[in-house]
């Protein structure tokens, strides 16, 4: 079975399937042996035609993987573009917003003699200050 196999280009394991299938000629002698009958016009397949086939498949795939790699980045350099336009719109629309955040004044000195009735103003004071509506609640219209 060898022999069969190499000149078949096949496993050995895969002849003797093929012969227990019943789908290769073959005879069995009396003392058990298998006889796979070969036809002497069949030759092997050429090996330089699978190089060639194998070449021509592998460019193939080489020249279908450069064309997605070419639509790739297409799509990524858009993709940039567009993301630089919409940085710069949001740029322009930004400095279109009045700076609305101002720098809280600077408190004044606190001495360690106050009364409770200053402190009592300075939390009713902080409590105003913390109702006042932010500017972006004023602009858009929040509570």
């Amino acid at each position: 079975m060898a022999a069969a196999a190499a000149e078949l280009g096949s496993t050995v394991e895969a002849i003797r399937k093929r012969v227990q299938r019943g789908t290769i000629p073959h005879e069995r002698d009396d003392e058990g042996h298998v006889w796979i009958l070969l036809d002497t016009d069949r030759t092997r397949p050429d090996a330089s035609q699978d190089t060639d086939r194998m070449r021509f498949e592998r460019d193939e795939l080489i020249s279908a993987k450069n064309e997605v790699i070419a639509t790739l980045r297409e799509q990524l350099e858009a993709e940039r573009q567009g993301h630089a336009e919409a940085r710069r719109l949001l740029l322009r629309a930004l400095e279109r917003i009045p700076p609305a955040i101002e720098a809280p004044e600077s408190p004044e000195p606190r001495s360690g003699t106050g009364t409770p009735t200053d402190a009592s103003a300075e939390a009713q004071e902080a409590t105003e200050r913390a109702e006042e509506r932010s500017w972006w609640r004023r602009m858009f219209g929040g509570s």
